[in-house]
């Protein structure tokens, strides 16, 4: 047995008959992976795919962009626009539209709220006396006075209660409207249900099958709901950020979506975890980044993020780091946000759009006192648990961290090659191995430029 620091022993060992035994630095969880299971496929061929209609690419579901009145009011959107809230950058924000509105620019990637919300407005009325700021009172009480704006509402509440709403009257249906104007899960939808040249319904389009510019707007849209959810809402902590791609994987649509949830506690695991930190400020690095250049499980870096083989996970995980010194993901300067969503970019891109997975964000709470890095665990979602990981605790994962750098790496140099990924992004060997790469550490040497006034945030205008 190796020991990659003095005071713990090694996260990940391999034992002579080539099971690998990994311990999650940050959960504690316990992985083994067994020899000659790695080589499997990860996505499993459709069958009996139907041939595509051309109403079928925008109408397949309730999030396509011919359905924009089968979700909740919009909060807001991005459009391409020759004048984009950031020089040169093709994006506008558009926010607060009515439903005469919404054909006026096609929508890329819109925020909408959850139908059916995991932690509800009457939940933060009831419990703390929350009340919506008035700027979206305003809102609702516009979007209530257009007939159009009124009748949306009304579809939206039947929708919402089901058998319920039989015999509701305007009144007791409209009671549920503060929930979309004024509620704490919000869905970031993109734009395509199935890739433009797709012929048949197996063709979905993923976030691997976006543009890294795309990609990047989808990730700004979603930093930017997570920053106004903060401050919309003084009694949330933590607000959870994560994505499930596919049915095995928890999605209720095969349309690229991501969901934002905020919550009154920041989770158990998350407590561990800071529980952690406050011993050893510098942990992700030390646990994370540099065990990984030791042993060999960078896969990716670019000049704000790095990508790696995960180690000690249920299920085989990637995980993007950004090295940015901002804690709060919306305060991150636009090339560390762009760099960071080319590295996500890529893992989505390199797994392929067949493959079950998920992304869960991971970020500073609000209130917390001591620094954290963005990071997301993207999970291939390939293997059910059964009664060995019940009964023992100990999760069996087909996949060892130096399979999933192998796999992915040999992807990617392919996926470089045909533009299909940023070109600044270094595979592989050739990576940096500089320690202590993540400067969100304040004890570290790295030093903000006081000059930059770039931040990941886009232009909100009344």
């Amino acid at each position: 047995m190796t020991f990659f620091s003095p005071a713990a022993p090694d996260p990940l060992v391999t034992m002579a008959d080539g099971t690998v035994k990994q311990v999650n630095p940050f959960s504690g969880t316990e992985v083994w992976t067994v020899p000659g299971r790695g080589d499997r496929p990860l996505a499993t061929p459709v069958r009996n795919a139907s041939p595509l209609r051309p109403e079928d690419f925008t109408d397949s579901c309730a999030f396509c962009s011919d359905n924009q009145l089968s979700t909740p009011p919009e909060k807001s959107r991005l459009v391409r626009s020759s004048e984009g809230d950031w020089d040169g950058d093709g994006w506008a924000l558009r926010q607060r539209l009515l439903p005469s509105q919404l054909g006026e620019e096609r929508a890329e990637f819109r925020r909408v709220p959850n139908l059916f919300e995991i932690v509800s407005y009457n939940y933060w009325a009831k419990n703390y006396g929350y009340e919506m700021p008035s700027a979206q009172r305003e809102w609702m009480d516009t979007y209530l006075a257009d007939p159009a704006g009124r009748s949306h509402l009304l579809d939206i509440a039947r929708r919402r209660l089901g058998s319920a709403a039989d015999g509701a009257s305007e009144e007791e249906l409209l009671k549920l409207a503060p929930s979309y104007f004024g509620g704490g899960h919000d869905v970031i939808i993109a734009r395509r249900h199935f890739v433009d040249d797709a012929t048949d319904d197996s063709q979905l389009a993923s976030s691997g099958t976006l543009t890294p510019d795309e990609h990047f707007g989808f990730i700004t849209l979603t930093i930017d709901a997570m920053r106004d959810l903060y401050d919309t809402n003084r009694y949330a902590p933590y607000v959870a950020v994560f994505q499930n791609w596919l049915s095995p994987a928890g999605a209720s649509f095969d349309h690229l979506h991501k969901q934002l949830v905020a919550i009154d506690e920041r989770g158990a695991s998350n407590d561990w975890e800071i529980a952690k930190l406050r011993h050893n400020a510098n942990m992700y690095n030390e646990l994370a980044v540099n065990h990984a250049f030791y042993h060999n499980l960078v896969i990716a870096e670019n000049e704000h993020a790095i990508l790696l083989a995960g180690v000690g996970h249920r299920y085989p995980t990637m995980v993007v780091y950004s090295k940015s010194a901002a804690a709060e993901p919306w305060l991150m300067r636009a090339d560390e946000a762009r760099c960071f969503s080319d590295l996500l970019h890529a893992a989505h891109a390199a797994t392929g759009p067949q493959v079950p997975c998920n992304e869960e964000w991971h970020h500073k709470p609000i209130d917390l006192d001591v620094a954290m890095p963005l990071r997301v665990n993207l999970k291939w979602r390939v293997s059910t648990l059964a009664g060995f990981e019940g009964g023992t605790k100990i999760y069996v994962n087909t996949i060892s961290p130096s399979n999933i750098r192998e796999r992915i790496t040999r992807r990617l140099v392919e996926l470089r090659e045909q533009g299909r990924i940023s070109d600044t992004i270094r595979v592989a060997d050739e990576c940096t191995p500089v320690r202590n790469c993540l400067r969100y550490n304040p004890s570290l040497s790295w030093e903000a430029d006081p000059h930059v006034t770039d931040r990941v945030h886009l232009h909100h205008h009344p």
